[in-house]
């Protein structure tokens, strides 16, 4: 059984979603269901669960706050936040590869989540990826600093958008290119990244196995329906994006 545990300010939705856990994830056992988050950092160190449901939005501590009780060793489990934040903070969730419950919650989310946690190797969250999410909530955050969390095979990368040359379709994976030469094969698929970069105006799908960063366009060769960019890198353009193309140069 996987000890899972419950932190949020809400009567209703805690005895929700333990119901809807009870009912839908019985491989899940719900220790304890705390309304703040001090009670449930004392549980937390107390049951030591393997999953965290965490709710964002609660007074006197926000969910995020969980950096302020633990040292950086002391994360050793994972979280999947609880919200009903709007568009803009649900990209920042997607920014960060963090797992997230738009409220109210349903039961399929919950069981894609959940199965999520269960296939991942590194069954926890790192410090650093709270971080990167504190970071990319805020709204008033540059676009320029937000930072977004690459999946690899072997850890997960933090690098900005701007840094990006172009993103290639690799089957159910992605290969990033970067500005630096680095190439990254990450373990989610070209429709993750597209959705997560959105706020990203220079990111552009120009085709359904390229994602481009039309900062680092060097050269449109029109007869060969290709574009190049930084590094020598090339990509293709669909023909019905030549327009929308050019208008994002302009």
């Amino acid at each position: 059984m996987i000890q899972c545990l419950i932190i949020d300010d809400e009567p209703k939705a805690r005895s929700l979603l333990k119901a809807i856990i009870e009912q839908y994830c019985t491989q899940l056992n719900v220790v304890n269901s705390c309304e703040d988050l001090p009670s449930g950092i004392k549980a937390i160190k107390k049951h030591k669960p393997q999953l965290v449901f965490l709710d964002i939005e609660m007074p006197g501590y926000s969910g995020l706050d969980i950096l302020d009780f633990f040292n950086d060793d002391e994360v050793d489990f994972s979280i999947i936040f609880t919200t009903a934040y709007n568009d803009y903070a649900l990209h920042a969730f997607k920014l960060s590869a963090i797992d997230y419950l738009l409220k109210p919650i349903q039961h399929v989310q919950l069981i894609e989540a959940v199965e999520r946690f269960a296939k991942r190797q590194q069954q926890y969250t790192s410090i650093e990826i709270l971080k990167v999410l504190q970071q990319n909530i805020q709204p008033k955050q540059n676009l320029e600093e937000k930072r977004i969390a690459i999946p690899t095979i072997q850890s997960i990368k933090f690098i900005k958008p701007a840094d990006i040359v172009m993103i290639k379709a690799e089957a159910a994976y992605s290969e990033l290119f970067l500005a630096d030469g680095t190439k990254l094969l990450a373990s989610k698929n070209l429709k993750h990244f597209e959705e997560a970069l959105e706020p990203f105006v220079h990111m552009f799908r120009s085709h359904k196995s390229f994602l481009i960063n039309t900062q680092m366009v060097l050269e449109y060769m029109k007869a060969d329906g290709i574009v190049i960019l930084k590094n020598n890198l090339k990509a293709n353009i669909s023909a019905d994006r030549v327009d929308a193309f050019l208008n994002k140069l302009k």
